[in-house]
């Protein structure tokens, strides 16, 4: 074949494809001149026969024929909203059934999940929710709190010390706030320090929950974390008792872990209250009976609280003799642990999403 034969075909093409009005004769069109012994297949057949300089030339008109097709083809199927044809001349089915390509949604932690429903059971019972900084002076800490220097909280091994440096004032903070050249700074080691900020702060009444992370320079394993979150909470008024204390204790427990557990308070030492209790429930596994869980002794320990120690009140400004108050504080973790039956702490810090999705 030659060029002249090349320009009758594109002529016999242009006249053929006025005539195609419907996807089977669309498809014998793409047959007869793209098939695997059409007439492109033919014309490229012939290419090593031909002299080396008409190969070129020759191969170009073929190849320029072969786009052509191709564009008045996929020109033809649009504009007879031809779907997709299968080699058997049926159409393509479009299988419904796949599943869609979807964004998954966040959630939020497990720990993030139990400090908002503590903090909610609270706030329902008339509690304002407050945080504090975690890089926090010495005094808050430890001195304001009535914990002596010969505390062994307060030793290197057990607190997080930092280095002063030159701090710039940031925005919201009062120039009063700011650590002193002698004043020690450290990462809080609990969320009490919260208490002597707010009651410096404040007049009574008040009643206070103060959710956050805190600091301690543990050895990880799967009871202790180096950080770890706190849910400290306190009250203060005219006549506030140990009574009051109990009550919101027993419905934070019953709104947790249930309305059929039992609590008691057992008599402990804290610095910072004064008489002060460790608050434990029944054990949310066997039921008090006795278990691995609760180690054979039907309770489970679920925070410390007490009534606020004097000496706090007289570093805050406030009256002893006035005033009364009660604070408590948990860890977070514990009770999301006995909450949901996880045995290791270091589950929740490893973002493994097998074990996070549950949540």
């Amino acid at each position: 074949m030659s060029s002249m034969d090349i320009e009758v075909i594109k002529n016999e093409i242009d006249s053929a494809i006025q005539n195609i009005n419907s996807a089977l004769a669309l498809e014998a069109f793409k047959v007869k001149y793209l098939g695997r012994k059409g007439i492109i297949a033919q014309l490229t057949g012939l290419i090593p026969t031909l002299s080396l300089d008409k190969r070129v030339t020759y191969g170009q008109q073929v190849n320029n024929l072969k786009n052509k097709l191709l564009s008045i083809i996929d020109e033809k199927q649009k504009k007879l909203n031809i779907p997709t044809l299968q080699p058997n001349g049926q159409t393509k089915a479009i299988d419904i059934d796949l599943p869609g390509v979807a964004q998954d949604l966040g959630r939020l932690h497990p720990i993030t999940q139990v400090m908002d429903e503590i903090c909610t059971i609270f706030v329902r019972m008339g509690f304002s929710v407050v945080e504090g900084p975690e890089i926090e002076t010495e005094y808050n800490n430890f001195t304001g709190l009535n914990i002596p220097l010969e505390h062994p909280s307060r030793d290197v091994f057990d607190t997080f010390y930092l280095k002063l440096g030159v701090r710039s004032q940031e925005p919201g903070v009062k120039a009063s706030q700011l650590p002193t050249p002698n004043s020690k700074l450290l990462l809080r080691s609990h969320t009490s320090p919260v208490q002597i900020r707010v009651m410096k702060s404040r007049k009574p009444p008040l009643a206070v929950v103060v959710p956050g992370r805190v600091y301690r320079p543990d050895a990880t394993d799967a009871s202790h974390s180096f950080m770890f979150h706190q849910v400290e909470g306190f009250m203060v008024d005219k006549d506030i008792k140990f009574s009051d204390l109990k009550g919101v204790l027993e419905i934070l427990a019953k709104n947790i872990f249930g309305q059929d557990i039992k609590m008691r308070f057992r008599p402990h030492f804290f610095p910072f209250t004064e008489p002060s209790a460790e608050v434990d429930i029944s054990c949310i596994i066997c039921k008090g009976k006795g278990c691995s869980v609760c180690g054979r002794k039907g309770w489970l320990e679920i925070l410390g609280s007490g009534m606020i120690h004097p000496n706090v009140f007289k570093n805050v400004g406030y009256d002893p003799k006035k005033y009364t108050g009660f604070a408590f504080g948990m860890g977070v973790e514990r009770i999301a642990m006995l909450k949901y039956g996880i045995d290791d702490i270091r589950l929740f810090f490893e973002n493994d999403l097998r074990f996070l999705k549950q949540f």
